[in-house]
């Protein structure tokens, strides 16, 4: 506490008020650093933990990790099984004012491929998705998927391409394949052959970790 005799002058008195407001900016920075920071992961089965136990997916996973690193961040996984595009931008306005994340993760599009959604339609679900969450201040990564070749080999290149050239446009941080180093591997997959095990889930947070891992920094 800051006391003031009779005789301070205009000048002390003026030099006590500009300390005043510096501590009280200091403080204000403090708490604005300290502040919790939010993650909103908006993807389908792959991330809703379909087929596994509770707890092994790789957004579970994911807040283990920023816990690890002694991060402040909170992660809201607003997966649901099945999801498609066009569903994930219906429900993102309200996720985004709900929540109020600082980085946005779209893990979609399989389920698009699945229901021969018209790719042009799924581009445009995405680069709608990607202007709400830009418009809310919200960093986004997108994560790519690739297709089974069976789709026909125009239709899968298509698809696959279609991830980078929406990053490239939208100049949005990107992971190109979410599934690198798990789709090859029968082994790491449920019986339906779609779903990853448990045990592919660390592969597939690796996947993920390093475009975060730069996005999570920015916001510092």
């Amino acid at each position: 506490m800051i006391m003031f005799d009779g005789n301070i002058n205009l000048k002390n008195l003026y030099r006590y008020c500009r300390l005043l407001i510096v501590l009280a900016m200091c403080c204000f920075a403090t708490a604005a650093h300290s502040a919790s920071k939010t993650v909103l992961v908006l993807g389908d089965s792959l991330s809703a933990e379909y087929g596994i136990a509770r707890g092994n997916g790789w957004v579970a996973l994911l807040e283990q990790r920023l816990q690890h690193e002694k991060l402040n961040i909170t992660v809201v996984n607003a997966s649901i099984s099945g999801e498609t595009s066009s569903g994930g931008k219906t429900r993102l306005s309200t996720l985004l004012k709900k929540h109020q994340p600082q980085i946005l993760i779209i893990e979609l599009g399989a389920n698009d491929a699945l229901r021969g959604l018209a790719l042009k339609a799924s581009d445009t679900n995405f680069r709608d998705m990607i202007s709400m969450a830009k418009v809310a201040n919200a960093k986004v990564l997108l994560l790519g998927m690739q297709i089974p070749p069976n789709y026909g080999r125009e239709y899968t290149e298509r698809f696959s391409s279609m991830y980078g050239q929406i990053a490239k446009d939208t100049q949005t941080a990107l992971v190109p394949f979410f599934l690198a180093g798990v789709a090859e591997k029968q082994d790491l997959f449920q019986a339906d052959r779609l779903h990853p095990l448990a045990s592919a889930h660390p592969v597939i947070l690796d996947n993920v970790w390093p475009q975060l891992q730069i996005l999570i920094k920015k916001l510092k």
